[in-house]
């Protein structure tokens, strides 16, 4: 019998079908069952009612020990008292005002003493938000219209920064985006010469932490290979640090490789969940980041400065960097574990602090998607297909619980599926 008996979420799906009814799909986007990534559907939450630390509570009143952070925001644990303190004082004074608070200085002037390659802070909501403003700062001080990516990338939802295939996107809306294989810099050559050198920016993720696939981390001296080519050819290289800002190195993502960026966007653990987002850039895109006609309604208003300024000195007092290393090597070596106890060779993948999961048991990942379902229905909630997130509220008896749990789902599994095991 497993220790663990699975949840129902009879609550939860009244909200669900609550929402279809007012909301084009109930829940849109990468959170939504839509996208096939919820499977068996009931075996998902899919409305939650709070959250606190590294947990959240369903509508039916499961709890759940959270490993995907509300994917990145949550990086110091949901409700931080320090954060929302300052959050909360500041929207005694003021949020949301006709002249910007003060408080957009103090967080600018943090985040330049905080970031290795910023000269400057431009503020903004998404990650989508900052990844525009980037690429439209590189064409603006370039006067150049493509733009390089890495296969597998993700940079937001813009037009810009979709696939030809898309629901809604145009050809020309992708037509000057130009992609290569990582770090192949034979390609990367042809492709600018095939271009004619009209190429603005390249943007890339720290690593390349797709979905569906394993992690792949980089090095230094690729890191550094790109950097000469984009010197010596005067394209704008920017750090989509949006996902793993601040987990690898409190200083951005290119210091953390040995290198520095011209233009590094942040969101995800900003501000610990206060919307907001910033591109940090160096001194010479100053100039073109002052020519751009780019701003929102919301985007200067002051709660989330307060909890950004908060979020990055409890960062800093932490080290969250080194102590999410340490919390994820041992909890994924923990889920190894188990699963080999259990005929399963689970393979872990990219940086600890935002790990990638994947049973190579069964190419199909259905073996995967399965234990995956399992564990959520009993508390543990994970992503099939996506990379994972620590936060600091994170406690070593969440670890060994996370472990029991994935123990009791990988032997759940084992019984129904015998054949696919190995043997040891």
């Amino acid at each position: 019998m497993s220790q663990f008996p699975t949840y129902t979420h009879t609550e939860s799906r009244k909200w669900f079908d609550r929402a279809l009814q007012v909301i084009p799909s109930g829940i849109y986007g990468h959170l939504g069952p839509s996208e096939g990534l919820f499977l068996p559907l009931d075996k998902w939450p899919l409305i939650s009612r709070k959250a606190e630390g590294t947990y959240f509570w369903d509508m039916d009143g499961n709890r759940y020990l959270d490993m995907m952070c509300a994917y990145g925001p949550n990086v110091l644990g949901y409700n931080d008292p320090e954060v929302d303190a300052a959050a909360l004082a500041q929207m005694k004074d003021g949020n949301c005002t006709t002249a910007p608070s003060y408080k957009m200085v103090e967080c600018a002037e943090l985040l330049v003493d905080t970031v290795a390659t910023a000269d400057w802070a431009y503020f903004m909501k998404n990650g989508t938000d900052a990844t525009t403003f980037a690429v439209m700062c590189a064409r603006a001080h370039t006067r150049k219209k493509k733009i390089f990516f890495f296969k597998g990338y993700y940079h937001g939802n813009d037009p810009w920064a979709m696939k030809a295939d898309y629901p809604g996107i145009l050809p020309e809306d992708v037509a000057n985006n130009i992609i290569v294989p990582w770090f192949d810099m034979e390609a990367l050559e042809t492709a600018y010469e095939q271009a004619g050198g009209d190429v603005a920016a390249l943007i890339a993720q720290p690593y390349d932490h797709g979905n569906f696939y394993d992690n792949v981390c980089a090095d230094r001296e690729k890191w550094q290979a790109v950097r000469r080519f984009c010197d010596e050819r005067g394209i704008v290289l920017i750090f989509d640090d949006v996902r793993t800002g601040f987990r690898l190195d409190l200083a951005g993502s290119d210091h953390y490789y040995g290198i520095k960026a011209d233009l590094i966007c942040f969101c995800k653990a900003l501000a610990n969940g206060y919307n907001m987002s910033a591109t940090c850039g160096r001194e010479f895109l100053k100039a073109a980041a002052s020519s751009l006609s780019f701003t929102g309604s919301y985007w200067m208003s002051a709660v989330p400065f307060a909890a950004a300024i908060a979020c990055i000195n409890k960062m800093k007092r932490l080290n969250t960097p080194a102590l999410f290393r340490e919390k994820g090597e041992k909890l994924t070596a923990k889920f190894k574990e188990v699963a080999a106890q259990n005929g399963f060779d689970l393979v872990v993948s990219g940086e600890p602090a935002l790990f990638y999961l994947r049973i190579a048991n069964d190419d199909s990942l259905m073996l995967h998607q399965e234990w995956v379902a399992e564990c959520v229905s009993r508390g543990l909630f994970l992503a099939s297909h996506h990379n994972h997130f620590l936060n600091a509220a994170l406690t070593d008896e969440d670890i060994n619980y996370a472990a029991e749990i994935a123990f009791d789902a990988f032997s759940v599994v084992a019984k129904r599926h015998p054949d696919q095991l190995i043997t040891r």
